[in-house]
């Protein structure tokens, strides 16, 4: 990769943050949002209060907080409208034993997950929303009509929350809290999936590549989790690394830094492709309940914004760290399933996918997408990668800084590309409606 600070962009950057490093966005509230008034928490929401900017650690404190404002606590229940309401005590009963789940990451201002079920014919098994960390009260109402969304439909809630503020903001305070809100959502029957400061080896976050204070910050939330929200999971998700270390980014780690020299693998003095860009912020298999990584199809060359077909093989390859093609030699990329997923034994997610279509320059919407769910929905996927357990897909039409136009990702966008879409669904992909994670 060379131009645009070689920064490979991943959707789900997208509305919080850009490859320039711009600022956050915004977030999207839940269309049709049901009404919350069923959703319980253990305290009031209010603004939130001044936050001490301290370094975050695994401490005695912040455990024995969640222990205070969990154990012993009459756990309100109540039941939506012809749904099921159960207490989710075992996140690890998501993962299925064959097959995979296959999920969305919907566009909420403009549908539904009902909506999207319909469209689909299938419900899906996952449903992703983004927050700020540490969330102020509407942030928290969106993700609790998300949650309500996901439980109507029988499916695990991916949670993305991103510290905007920095790393320094993951207070005990804050963990705390988290810990007290995801519990009341898992008693009420959501399973949650936590995908906490995600691609944290890019360079447009406030928590890029910073590893130590990341992995402090990172096993700091892991460990309040799992002591006090257990239908929780904890998912660490890098950026794909093609284009390692995206150089040209606000939170480029700088020469001479602490930081920079975690991040130099090879100890050559430089930042490069040939530097690892996985194992310096992995926090440990204590911590980790599943690995995830983005995998989009951009285009066959640099810089992006032509419609084209992708090349066979392309998806694989990039799990793998074996691409080698229009877009550049990647070879330099470890294998990621094989590491991460097999060598450490935990599921994997591609928490994000979809193939790039810019109406406005014409092409052939359909090959082109087409061509990109052949390959992840290939036969041999669950032969290949048995430990691949979920598959979001990216459902969004929406302007992308990096082209400067709309593209739209959506497989369910047009009557043609849906129909193609849900005739090759496979057999192996499981849906909302039949997990199994209540007690």
């Amino acid at each position: 990769m060379g131009e645009l600070f070689n920064c490979r962009p991943a959707r789900d950057r997208t509305p919080l943050a850009s490859c320039d490093g711009s600022p956050p966005k915004g977030l999207r509230a839940p269309a049709n949002p049901a009404n919350l008034d069923h959703v319980t928490t253990a305290r009031q929401r209010h603004s939130r209060e001044p936050r001490s900017r301290r370094t975050v650690a695994v401490t005695t404190g912040v455990l024995a907080l969640i222990v205070a404002l969990t154990v012993g606590m009459a756990w309100a229940f109540s039941r939506a409208p012809g749904q099921q309401t159960c207490r989710v005590a075992n996140a690890a009963a998501i993962v299925p034993a064959d097959g995979v789940l296959f999920g969305v990451n919907l566009d909420w201002e403009h549908e539904n997950l009902a909506q999207y079920r319909d469209a689909l014919t299938h419900p899906p098994a996952v449903a992703t929303q983004f927050a700020d960390f540490p969330y102020d009260a509407q942030h928290w109402d969106w993700i609790a009509s998300a949650a309500v969304q996901a439980r109507s439909t029988n499916s695990v809630l991916l949670l993305t929350l991103e510290p905007n503020e920095g790393l320094a903001a993951v207070t005990d305070e804050a963990v705390a809290r988290l810990v007290t809100d995801l519990r009341t959502l898992n008693d009420q029957g959501t399973p949650v999936v936590l995908r906490f400061a995600h691609e944290m080896n890019g360079t447009w976050y406030a928590w890029s590549q910073q590893p130590e204070a990341y992995i402090t910050a990172f096993r700091t939330v892991a460990a309040a989790v799992h002591a006090g929200a257990p239908g929780t999971a904890m998912m660490w998700a890098p950026n794909y690394g093609g284009g390692y270390p995206f150089a040209g980014g606000a939170y480029l780690a700088k020469p001479g830094t602490k930081d920079f020299a975690a991040v130099d693998t090879n100890h050559d003095g430089k930042l490069t492709m040939a530097d690892d860009p996985y194992q310096p912020y992995y926090p440990g298999d204590d911590a980790v309940d599943w690995v995830g990584m983005s995998v989009y199809h951009w285009g066959n060359t640099h810089p992006w914004g032509a419609n084209a077909v992708p090349e066979p093989g392309k998806f694989a390859a990039m799990l793998t760290g074996t691409y080698n093609g229009s877009v550049g030699d990647e070879t330099a990329v470890p294998d990621f399933y094989a590491v991460y997923s097999e060598q450490h034994q935990r599921p994997m997610a591609v928490t994000e996918t979809a193939a790039f279509y810019a109406p406005a320059r014409g092409g052939d919407e359909l090959a082109i997408k087409q061509a990109w769910w052949q390959q992840v929905f290939s036969a041999d996927i669950p032969q290949r990668f048995p430990r691949l357990k979920m598959i979001n897909w990216f459902e969004w039409n929406k302007h992308e800084v990096e082209v400067g136009e709309q593209v739209d990702w959506r497989a369910l966008g047009t009557p043609t590309t849906r129909s193609a879409f849900v005739a090759a669904l496979p057999s192996w992909l499981a849906y909302g409606g039949g997990l199994r994670s209540c007690s």
